[in-house]
């Protein structure tokens, strides 16, 4: 099979990725409604319990709940988790198969631009996010994992999409493996620490009755009495109740962004080994340099302000969404509106 042929069927594997992304998607919700749904029937239970006993119904902090029994649940819904964990691994086939075939039709390694940069990131951070998944389900961590892979997959095949070519002459290079293949796979794992660090903050919320809906607003108060029923506290996060506690979820969330934070470093690093070689100089405060040092700085003092400060909870958590963001603007906005040394984008 030629070039031609390979790059178009890396395209079709990757849209088969994407789709059976989609339906993991779905299948992870239906899994989360499931949850939520029995929570609410154990609730409902205890308070009609702790009324007969001649006690007052509980207004204040969620009642914990255990997990139901399988049989508590249709048997449809009770099949979503196992279809949820098929369609994700049979979309990391896919998707590895789909870059695989997308290096070949190049000749080189497959990150050369946005659109292999994209599908190598949401390949691992999937890959890291079922490694996760194997200790414990948590299925709000899937369902947002997942919606950012397929929204991640969309873009690359409507948006960053490039026919697969010879890489440029400047990353003619090993340092497009080390360097580039690098800062993809701390991208991943960092994708999953931020899901995590949501659930998290939502998780506390439901644990210490937490909810800026639950207060009075100075204004706009007829929007906080719509936005009312998406209150963290209220009966639709009732499957916050089945999730681990938010300490659990954080140190979760620790580990995975020391991990990729080690990684990122590496990429600082190897990036300026690689600009000496490519054009004399390791550092030129290039738009891309510099946001990805401040993403490090970012992470640096999240990981300080986690272990030798005491920063905990929510105000570490913020550390991450912003660290996050960061990382994805470095990736979009720098490569797609702002001209340098790095523009690369192949758009």
């Amino acid at each position: 099979m030629d070039q031609v042929g390979l790059a178009q069927v890396s395209d079709l594997l990757v849209w088969g990725a994407t789709t059976a992304f989609t339906i993991a998607l779905v299948a992870w919700t239906v899994e989360m409604s499931r949850v939520a749904e029995a929570a609410q029937r154990v609730r409902g239970t205890r308070q009609r319990e702790l009324v007969a006993a001649g006690g007052a119904p509980s207004t204040g902090a969620p009642v914990a709940a255990e997990a139901p029994a399988a049989a508590d649940a249709p048997a449809g819904r009770a099949r979503a988790e196992g279809i949820a964990r098929s369609t994700t691994f049979l979309g990391l086939v896919l998707l590895l198969a789909g870059v695989v075939t997308r290096g070949l039709a190049a000749g080189r390694w497959p990150t050369a631009n946005m659109y292999e940069f994209a599908i190598v990131g949401v390949l691992v951070a999937v890959a890291v996010l079922a490694v996760v998944q194997r200790r414990r389900t948590i299925a709000f961590l899937a369902v947002l994992v997942m919606g950012i892979a397929v929204l991640g997959l969309a873009l690359a095949l409507l948006v960053f999409h490039v026919q697969a070519d010879e890489v440029q002459p400047a990353l003619d290079s090993y340092w497009l493996v080390l360097h580039v293949g690098v800062a993809i796979m701390a991208t991943g794992v960092f994708t999953v620490a931020f899901a995590t660090s949501v659930l998290q903050v939502l998780r506390d919320g439901r644990a210490t009755g937490r909810s800026h809906l639950e207060r009075p607003w100075r204004s706009a108060d007829g929007l906080r009495r719509w936005l009312h029923p998406l209150r963290v506290t209220g009966p639709r996060f009732a499957w916050l109740e089945q999730v681990p506690d938010a300490r659990r979820l954080e140190a979760l969330s620790f580990r995975l962004n020391a991990i990729a934070f080690v990684l990122w470093t590496f990429t600082l690093i190897g990036g300026a080994i690689w600009a000496e070689h490519a054009w004399g100089r390791y550092w030129g405060w290039d738009p891309k340099e510099v946001g990805t040092f401040v993403a490090w700085v970012v992470y640096a003092a999240y990981l300080h302000a986690r272990t030798t400060r005491g920063w905990s909870g929510r105000r570490a958590a913020y550390f991450v969404y912003v660290g996050y963001a960061v990382v994805i603007a470095n990736f979009t906005v720098i490569n797609l509106f702002v001209d340098g040394k790095h523009s690369y984008s192949g758009l």
